[in-house]
């Protein structure tokens, strides 16, 4: 596996942001990750801040280590890393603004697009059951 927590410096990788408003954003998002987690953020590869980990095993026998939430700046949009099929996410996406969804990823242009209370809902509710699952 390829993404592995390293020890690249999280502040480095921020301050590598060039737009003001995404550098922001990303600000934010740490912050708001650190408070529902409890754990201090942490670099997953080159480009994943991430907080807290898990270990998974599938059933075929491939297993590593994730972080269990966490965000990456990419060039459109921010990529926040949420667990992939939780029951009250359907309805916290409806309420939540623009925003786009893939398998275990929640897409955002920028954080104004949204709602940040429905936001911190959604990674609370994929954190604790993150938790449940893999602890």
């Amino acid at each position: 596996m390829k993404t592995r927590s390293t020890g690249a410096s999280v502040d480095a990788y921020l301050d590598g942001i060039e737009r003001d408003e995404r550098r922001r954003d990303c600000d934010q998002l740490v912050a708001m990750m650190q408070r529902v987690t409890g754990c201090e953020p942490r670099m997953w590869g080159p480009s994943i801040v991430g907080f807290d980990s898990y270990h998974y095993r599938y059933a075929s026998g491939r297993e590593g280590d994730m972080c269990v939430t966490g965000f990456s700046s990419r060039k459109p949009d921010i990529s926040i890393y949420l667990l992939c099929d939780s029951e009250v996410r359907a309805a916290l996406l409806a309420k939540l603004g623009r925003h786009r969804i893939g398998a275990c990823c929640l897409y955002v242009r920028r954080l104004s697009d949204i709602d940040l209370e429905v936001l911190e809902q959604l990674v609370v509710e994929s954190v604790t059951e993150c938790r449940r699952r893999y602890e």
